[in-house]
Formats: C-alpha cells, sequence, structure tokens
C-alpha cells in the first residue's frame, strides 16, 4: 500500500532513470552535433569513464578517422528530418576496437522543428537481433575490402574487422603452388603464440585430415565446431592441442576460401578466454555469416593477386627498361640513381592503374671520357607509358652517339617522338584507316653533356624542372635561360619550330646536381588534406638536400626522396651527380700540319704516356694509332681544297682559266680516289702540275674570290696555315687520345684491296682499339680512339 504522502510510482521515474537501465546507448546531440545527453550504457560500450562526454562532439566517441565522413553524413540527413542507420569503428581507451550498429533520428521541438539528433547504439552482433546485425559487419568488411587492391593491406583489413569483434583470434592461410602457407594471424589484445606452436606468419602449414579447416576445403562449404571442449578434432601437433587448451578456445569456423571454381586457401576465425563474451560460442547464423565473408575475402583476394600480378609485370618491364641498380664507374662524376613506383590509385575515369609511369633517366658513356645525362618524364601512366620510356631510351641513346650538341640531339628527338601515333582503339575494335589518331605522347626531358676534364656542362632543355645545384655547400638551381617545349607538343602536320637553346655552364670541383622528376613535388598531401604547392615541395626538398649537403650520394638521393611527407601521387626519379674535387689528368699541344709533325706528335704521347704509367706494350700501341691518325689528318690538311683563281679583265665580264673539264680537273678526281681513309678531292698542288702551265695574265690581275681591302696590294691571298690539335686524357682504366683539325668531313673506314698501299690506317684503328670516332666541333671535327691502361 502506498502511504497518502508518497508521490506517485510514475513520478519516482524519471526519464534518465529508464534510460539507463537499458542494455543499448542512448546519445543526444545537438545540432552542432554536441553531445548534451549520454545514458550509463554508452558509457561502457564506448569505453569512457565519467562525465567526459557532454559538451564534445560526437567524435569523442572514439570513431576511426576513417568513419568520420560517414558520421558527418549522419548529422547531415538526420537534421534534415530523416532517418539512418549504419556500422562504426570505435577506438575504446584501453587500445581495443568495438564495432557499434547505429540507428539514428531527428530531435524534435514541440513545434516540430529538428533541434538535435538522437543516437541508438549497441555492440554489432551481440543483440537479439543476431540475424538481421549481422548483415551489419559483411557491410562493414565490404567497406574494408574495397579500400585496397594490395594482398598485404586487404588481408590485414579483414583481420582488423574480424577481432576482437567477431573472433578472438583469425588465421589466413593461402596455397602458392601445392603447399599451403600462413599469411595472416590475428589475436585479441596483441597476444602472440609462443614460438614453435601454432604456424608462424609466412611459414607452411599442415592440416590432417580430420582438422575442421582439412573438412572445409574438402567439402568447399563452411565447417562449425559449436563446442570444442566435447569436440575432439584432429590437431596439427601436440604442441597446437595444448595451447589451445591453455587458451580454452571454445568454439571455431573455418570457411574455404573459393573463387571461380578454385580453392585459394582457408579462413578460420576462433573464441578463446582472451576475451569475456556473453556467448563464447558460434552457431549456424555465424557459421551461414564466416562463409558469406569468406566468398567476400576470396574475391577479394584474387583481385589482389591479379593486380599485383599486372604490377610486378609492369615494374619489372619498366625496370628492365631503366639502367641497372648501380651506375656505371666513371672518371671524374660520383652518381647515384633512385626510381620509386608510386601506390596504386584510383585514376579517374580510368579504374585502378599500376601507377607504373614514364619516369626515366640514363648515363650514357660519349666519345673520349665524355658522359651524357638524361632525366624525363613521359604523360600519363601505366603500360605504355614505360613502353613509351623504353623506346625514347633506345633513341636518345642511338642519337647521342653522332655526339652533336644537346639542342640538336633534342630536336632530332622531338621529330621521332612526332612519329609515335596509333589509330585509336574503339569499343568495337580498332578503328579504320583514316579514322583521327591519338596525338604522339608529350615527353619533358633534359639532356645534358659533361666533360670531366674541362668541367664544362653542356645542355638543353624540353619543359623539365631545372635540378638543384650545390656548390660550396649552398643550394640553389641550375639556371635555364630557356624552358624549351615539351617533346611531342607539335603533333604532325602542324608548322613551326620548338627552339631547343644550347646553354652551358662550369662546373666547379666537387659541385654536386640533384635531377628529378616532378613526382617529387607534384600532389603531395599535407596533414591537413590539402596539398603542398610545387614551390612549397621544391623548398621541402633544398632544405632536406642542404642538410646533408656534405654526405655521399647515395645519401642526398635519399635525403630528396623523403623530403616531403606523403605518399607519392605518381613515380619518381631522382639522379644525384657530384663532380670530381681533383683535376684529372690530360696534355694537349697544337702543331703545324706537315709531316714531320707525325714523329713529334708520337713522342709527346710517348713521353705523356711513360708518364703516366702505361706498360710499354700498351704505350706502343697507342703511339702506332696515335701516329695512324696524325699522318691521316696531316695529309689531308694538305689536301684540303682551295677556292679556283679567277682573273678579272679590265671592263668585260670575268675570265676563268678553265671553263671546262681540263687535266686539273682530272688529276683532281684521279686524286679522290686516291688512296686514303678520309676520302677526299685532289689537292690544288697536284692539279696545277697535271694542267701544266697557264697562259699569261693579263696585266692587272684581281681575285674574284676575296680581293681584300681597296688598299692592299693586288693578288692571292695565302691561306692560313694548317695545323692539328692533339690531346691525350688519363681516366682510372682507359686512355683516350684525340686529334682536331678545321677539315669538316668525317673519316670513313675503306676497304683496301690487296695491291693498295695504303687505305688501312682506320681498319688499324677499329681493329686494335677499344672504341674509336669522330665527331663534329665547332670548326671542323675531332677523331678519338679509347685504350685501357693495362691489357
Amino acid at each position: 500500500m502506498r502511504r497518502p504522502e508518497e508521490p506517485p510510482f510514475e513520478a519516482q521515474l524519471p526519464p534518465e532513470t529508464v534510460l539507463n537501465q537499458m542494455e543499448m546507448a542512448v546519445i543526444v546531440c545537438d545540432r552542432f552535433s554536441n553531445i548534451i545527453y549520454r545514458n550509463d550504457f554508452a558509457r561502457r560500450l564506448f569505453g569512457i569513464d565519467g562525465d567526459d562526454l557532454i559538451g564534445h562532439s560526437v567524435l569523442s566517441l572514439g570513431i576511426s578517422e576513417e568513419d568520420h565522413e560517414q558520421a558527418t553524413e549522419l548529422a547531415r540527413h538526420v537534421l534534415k528530418g530523416g532517418v539512418w542507420e549504419g556500422t562504426f569503428s570505435n577506438l575504446r581507451v584501453d587500445g581495443t576496437t568495438v564495432y557499434t550498429r547505429a540507428h539514428a533520428v531527428p530531435l524534435r521541438h514541440p513545434s516540430g522543428a529538428v533541434d538535435g539528433v538522437v543516437i541508438f547504439a549497441r555492440e554489432a552482433l551481440r543483440s537479439n537481433q543476431r540475424e538481421h546485425e549481422r548483415y551489419g559487419l559483411l557491410e562493414r568488411v565490404g567497406e574494408r575490402l574495397a579500400g585496397s587492391l594490395e594482398l598485404e593491406t586487404t588481408l590485414r583489413h579483414v583481420a582488423d574487422t574480424l577481432v576482437p569483434q567477431f573472433a578472438d583470434h583469425c588465421f589466413i592461410d593461402l596455397f602458392s603452388g601445392d603447399r599451403l602457407y600462413r599469411r595472416v594471424s590475428r589475436h585479441a589484445g596483441g597476444w602472440t603464440p609462443p614460438p614453435g606452436t601454432w604456424a608462424e606468419v609466412g611459414e607452411p602449414v599442415s592440416y590432417p585430415a580430420g582438422h575442421f579447416a582439412a573438412k572445409a576445403m574438402n567439402r568447399r562449404d563452411a565447417v562449425l565446431v559449436e563446442d570444442m571442449v566435447r569436440h575432439r578434432y584432429s590437431a596439427a601437433g601436440m604442441a597446437d592441442r595444448r595451447l589451445g587448451d591453455e587458451l580454452g578456445i571454445t568454439s571455431v569456423i573455418s570457411a574455404p576460401l573459393l573463387v571461380r571454381g578454385e580453392l585459394l586457401g582457408v579462413m578460420s576465425v576462433a573464441l578463446s578466454n582472451l576475451t569475456r563474451r556473453p556467448d563464447p560460442h558460434y552457431d549456424g547464423f555465424d557459421r551461414d555469416l564466416m562463409g558469406a565473408i569468406a566468398g567476400r575475402v576470396a574475391l577479394a583476394i584474387d583481385n589482389a593477386l591479379l593486380f599485383e600480378a599486372e604490377r610486378e609485370t609492369a615494374l619489372a618491364f619498366q625496370k628492365d627498361l631503366l639502367p641497372g641498380e648501380r651506375p656505371p664507374r666513371l672518371d671524374g662524376l660520383e652518381i647515384a640513381w633512385r626510381y620509386e613506383p608510386a601506390r596504386p590509385l584510383e585514376s579517374h575515369g580510368h579504374g585502378i592503374q599500376t601507377q607504373v609511369g614514364g619516369d626515366w633517366y640514363d648515363v650514357i658513356p660519349l666519345s673520349a671520357g665524355r658522359v651524357g645525362l638524361v632525366i624525363g618524364d613521359v604523360e600519363g601512366r601505366g603500360a605504355r607509358a614505360a613502353a613509351v620510356m623504353g623506346q625514347l631510351r633506345a633513341a636518345l641513346r642511338a642519337f647521342a652517339q653522332d655526339d652533336k650538341p644537346p639542342a640538336d640531339i633534342l630536336r632530332k628527338l622531338d621529330e621521332w617522338v612526332r612519329t609515335m601515333t596509333r589509330p585509336q582503339r574503339h569499343r568495337s575494335g580498332w578503328a579504320p584507316v583514316g579514322d583521327d589518331e591519338v596525338r604522339p605522347p608529350l615527353v619533358s626531358c633534359t639532356y645534358f653533356v659533361y666533360d670531366a676534364w674541362s668541367r664544362v656542362l653542356e645542355f638543353a632543355n624540353a619543359g623539365h624542372d631545372p635540378p638543384l645545384l650545390i656548390t660550396d655547400g649552398e643550394v640553389g638551381e641550375l639556371t635555364f635561360r630557356s624552358e624549351g617545349g615539351m617533346l611531342g607538343l607539335r603533333s604532325p602536320g602542324m608548322g613551326g619550330e620548338l627552339l631547343f637553346n644550347e646553354e652551358s655552364a662550369e662546373l666547379k670541383p666537387g659541385s654536386t646536381l640533384v635531377l628529378y622528376t616532378d613526382g617529387l613535388i607534384d600532389r603531395r598531401p599535407r596533414p591537413d588534406g590539402e596539398y603542398y604547392t610545387r614551390e612549397e615541395s621544391r623548398e621541402l626538398v633544398r632544405q632536406a638536400v642542404a642538410a646533408v649537403a656534405d654526405r655521399d650520394v647515395e645519401t642526398i638521393a635519399g635525403a630528396a626522396f623523403d623530403a616531403v611527407p606523403g605518399d607519392i601521387d605518381d613515380d619518381v626519379a631522382i639522379v644525384v651527380i657530384r663532380t670530381s674535387p681533383e683535376e684529372l689528368a690530360v696534355e694537349e699541344r697544337t702543331f703545324p700540319a706537315e709531316p714531320i709533325m707525325v714523329s713529334e706528335a708520337r713522342r709527346m704521347a710517348a713521353d705523356t704516356f711513360a708518364s703516366w704509367g702505361m706498360l710499354d706494350e700498351q704505350a706502343e700501341l697507342a703511339c702506332l694509332l696515335v701516329s695512324e691518325v696524325v699522318t691521316n689528318v696531316v695529309l689531308h690538311a694538305a689536301a684540303t681544297p682551295a677556292p679556283r683563281r679567277e682573273l678579272v679583265l679590265d671592263g668585260p665580264p670575268p675570265v676563268r682559266f678553265n671553263s671546262g673539264p681540263s687535266a686539273a680537273d682530272s688529276a683532281a678526281d684521279s686524286l679522290a680516289d686516291a688512296d686514303d681513309d678520309w676520302a677526299v678531292p685532289g689537292a690544288l698542288a697536284a692539279a696545277g702540275a697535271a694542267s701544266g702551265p697557264l697562259p699569261a695574265p693579263v696585266p692587272t690581275p684581281e681575285p674574284l674570290f676575296d680581293p681584300g681591302p681597296l688598299d692592299a696590294p693586288v693578288g692571292r691571298r695565302e691561306p692560313a696555315a694548317k695545323e692539328f690539335r692533339l690531346r691525350l686524357r688519363r681516366g682510372a682504366d682507359a686512355v683516350w687520345v684525340e686529334v682536331f683539325d678545321a677539315d669538316m668531313r668525317l673519316p670513313r673506314i675503306r676497304s683496301a684491296g690487296e695491291t693498295d698501299e695504303g687505305g688501312r690506317g682506320l681498319y688499324l684503328v677499329d681493329q686494335l682499339a677499344t672504341r674509336w670516332g669522330a665527331r663534329p666541333t665547332a670548326d671542323g671535327k675531332a677523331v678519338w680512339f679509347e685504350l685501357p691502361l693495362r691489357a
């Protein structure tokens, strides 16, 4: 009986008392997502002590970062008057993770306006609605599996989702050939099995015939062991059984990983005494759920395996097209390079791509110890960009052997890139002939030629970023007076011409160049979700390089790559080049182009080779080849054709001495076919001797080809004295000999007959030298050959 003075029973039950009795979290937020009420169960569910939640954002419930966008969508939808339902991942204060199923409804004012949000939440799959709530975990697994195409990341996401929410232990074993290997071993609370018990990640696994995992693979269906105490299964070993007994494993489910009828492996989950659960046993609902999860996991694993196979193929393809891992040894240079492909990311409208791109670099040995250096980037990514890159590298290597200036090489490469078109592919197949073609690829690159003996760097640029230049510890940039247009910018048939300007700089001893592609500084994410600007990224690279400027080139390359935080959005190539702090040995001398100077040139070479410690046998061979090259230069310098003389009569038109074929022309033609390696026309002296005496000139002859100043004596100007220059260079393992002269014609090897007295000079050089060649210079040509210091 209630006393008259006591209030009625319903007055003793305020709403807060009722809400605190509920086995469900009740959270009320205002319009700004700040918590204004929570019941006691919410504190226990989310693992938060005291009233720390009141006044804080709903994100203080421990909602994982990857679910923040989902929480924002909840508030936006409910504040518009809608109802929202979904699954969240929450991190408790003690470090454990709990998956919660949330139901949110609008909090309405008596007037009908929405003043806030009411959220009801419970632990997923641990309520009276287990059959309904299991779809929440399936939804969660699907979301996590869709987050990556990398196999290891995919497997880790699966284990993180199931442990500890659905299981205390999770194992995933995959076939590699005919063997089964452990790929995932995840346990609640960070517990790890003792060595020698359960197989560790990477170790082979063998299940006996009666084991539940073996049964699942044989039956191609999920197997449930509801009570492990009553089920004496066939363990893989006694140590495994003892460990299971110690942990108090209560229930297990094993499900095969099947895709397209192929068995990839098996996944097992288990409950034990590692955690306290209201019901430590699985049932038929859980077995069906596990079967559905295994199907999704198998499909994700298969996609990841296929993607990784494609990625590895593309990576191997590109790395085989790039130089090897170790740079070559070069005189006067230290070189380090690094290439890193980007992580797989979505490409808008093109699905998931491998992120293998067209970044490329190369080091090309040139004549007389000079080195060609290139770094560039082909637009786009994927296998086609890598294929274009490989063709570019091969073409540039071939063009570089001409030893022409960098600007000429880029012009030639641009013409070649413009031909790289292909028919547009339509859905029904290749387009018929005459349809539009895909435009040529766009390529940025810079080509350098460095001479370690003169320390002169020549270069031309085609739309690439300038490299960093470290001099005396100060980090700046190598100045480009002209950026140049990208290769392939002009389509076939388009008029106009792209200018690639020739530039040069002299590098101080110990200077360092840091070449890089734009993936190093483009679209690098900031911590706030925005992106660094290119200049901000470039400044970070400068600072990182300056901090290690006195270290080795490998360290500088690593510092440049790690300078800007965050994942790279495009592949990155970095090449670091440092010049020698010491001068390299070189001897040089100019001689008159006279036959007697051949012995002088040979004597100079012999003395230089002896001072360099060259073996006698190699020195004699080198001197022999010096004699051959210098002799040919002297002969052809003397045989260089000069303009014909012409006299002018006073009044009538000029009269030529030889207006038609004559004995002089015949002599010149016959000398052109004479036995010489340069294959030059005959000398005027021979022509004059063959033609006989000239008719008497008029009293005041005047040369037509170059009369000279008006006050100069009337007559023929004497040609400048011919001369050649001999330059000898010494490297660590080889010597180079160069002979310069003013003749623009390049030599070629001739096939001498048995009775010919000459014509074997260049053939001898070709057979005995390691390498030889000729290149044009600004005022003539240079003929060179290379010999090892030691046989």
